[in-house]
């Protein structure tokens, strides 16, 4: 019979370091890459045929920039980037090393996200406030950002959920959190017990914050109200 008491005595520790590792490579490297996936998303609709803007020029050199951006697997963009992400933080292993390629892969999807949601904006509502006199910002900010800020919010979730499965793979170049630990342990010494643990954890986690995405969206969804 397996004995929990054992396990956890002898690997408790481990697992709730790299608990909290994967947590703060996860949510760092999402806040970091919708500070840069918004700007980027609210270009492509504001220069978009029918956007506020239109610019065929900008719009088409930021799509290629985000297409391609998405397009680079993960992994082979983890490697590459080691000696940018030595540049940048001054090392490739560990939390900070993690973090530079997962804001470099998650920001491009990060603004296709934002162009989705605020694509979503009633277009009778921009009318509306053109109508009035706003300007420009006025509607990126009060009509765009605003309307569709349940969706942003839903679309962080599944960033988050999206980068959490990446920073597993970060284990593979010793970027620490459980991914690091299911390959060292549960893999590379044949502990199936530490694997299935590593795995059924991150499970929980993913559900857990995908609830959390979606209450918190609902709650500030004024159309359900």
């Amino acid at each position: 019979m397996f004995d929990f008491s054992a396990f956890f005595a002898q690997y408790g520790n481990l697992f709730l370091q790299g608990t909290v590792d994967t947590l703060i490579m996860t949510c760092v490297a999402t806040i970091l890459a919708y500070v840069i996936g918004i700007p980027l998303g609210i270009l492509l609709v504001v220069t978009s045929p029918n956007g506020l803007r239109p610019n065929r020029i900008v719009s088409t050199i930021v799509g290629w920039i985000v297409n391609i951006g998405r397009s680079v697997p993960f992994i082979i963009l983890l490697v590459a980037l080691i000696p940018f992400t030595r540049f940048i933080v001054g090392t490739s292993l560990g939390v900070p090393g993690a973090v530079v390629p997962l804001v470099v892969t998650a920001a491009p999807f990060a603004a296709r996200m934002v162009e989705q949601s605020l694509e979503e904006t009633d277009g009778g509502l921009v009318e509306a406030a053109q109508s009035f006199g706003a300007s420009n910002w006025q509607i990126v900010w009060k009509v765009y950002l605003k309307e569709t800020l349940p969706s942003l919010v839903r679309g962080a979730a599944i960033t988050f959920v999206t980068l959490f499965g990446y920073s597993a793979m970060a284990g593979t170049v010793g970027a620490g959190g459980l991914g690091d630990i299911a390959i060292r342990y549960g893999y590379q010494r044949f502990q199936t017990d530490v694997m299935i643990f590593a795995v059924l954890l991150c499970v929980v986690l993913v559900i857990v914050f995908q609830a959390v995405g979606d209450v918190a969206a609902r709650k500030i969804d004024k159309r359900r109200r």
